[in-house]
């Protein structure tokens, strides 16, 4: 899961950001509204952590045009602002959840999961696919009843095709979904990790789409599965 960070504080950023990605997400800092918008036009987020005090502007602003634009990236503000009023504010503005600072790491990794949970159309962390179940708030996979062992990076492949069910992602979206932008890393390194993934949990849990990029296998993409 790629999730975008934005926090005009470098240390309070960074921590965040070493904290999601010790939980398994994918993440790049974005330090006031103008670089928070390019990184959105730049590649794909699946959810933002959005602060309110930012250097150029208020994150409510920011927020406001996303959803006049049509933009439905789920948003959780994380702010010290602590009012019932702000917290008023920020939903009729259109946030999907939101949480005071100070804060515990583990309250927004749970925070972020029922977020994606719900933005994916899901009611519970536990999926069932084919001989194998994943639970998408632990990041454990069992097949056949064994637990598999899955590296980090091939698990947020799994999470990001999860996530995305039925739809095609290229592989410039899983990179970031797996790096995020400041990691450079080898143009076939999505590919290897889902012949991981295949050899682990089966040919048919990624489809290839040829000339585009890979989804969730199609029989595992159909309603109420």
């Amino acid at each position: 899961m790629h999730i975008l960070i934005v926090e005009d504080n470098s240390l309070v950023a960074s921590g965040i950001k070493a904290g999601l990605e010790l939980h398994g997400f994918a993440c790049d800092i974005a330090l006031n509204l103008a670089l928070a918008d390019r990184h959105l036009t730049a590649g794909h987020f699946d959810a933002c952590v959005l602060d309110l005090g930012l250097p150029d502007g208020d994150g409510l602003a920011l927020l406001r045009s996303w959803r006049a634009a049509g933009l439905q990236l789920p948003v959780l503000i994380l702010t010290a602002r602590g009012t019932i009023e702000d917290k008023v504010a920020g939903f009729q503005t259109g946030t999907d959840d939101y949480l005071t600072k100070p804060f515990d790491l583990q309250e927004l990794v749970l925070r972020l999961h029922a977020l994606l949970r719900r933005a994916g159309g899901r009611a519970t962390d536990l999926m069932a696919l084919g001989d194998c179940q994943v639970n998408t708030g632990t990041g454990e996979v069992w097949r056949n009843g064994q637990l598999v062992e899955l590296s980090r990076r091939e698990w947020a492949l799994l999470a990001a095709l999860l996530q995305s069910r039925g739809r095609v992602l290229n592989l410039a979206q899983l990179h970031d979904s797996l790096y995020g932008f400041d990691l450079d890393v080898g143009s076939n390194t999505v590919n290897v990790h889902v012949h991981h993934l295949r050899k682990k949990l089966g040919s048919d849990i990624i489809d290839t789409v040829r000339g585009i990029g890979f989804r969730l296998g199609a029989r595992y993409c159909q309603p109420g599965l």
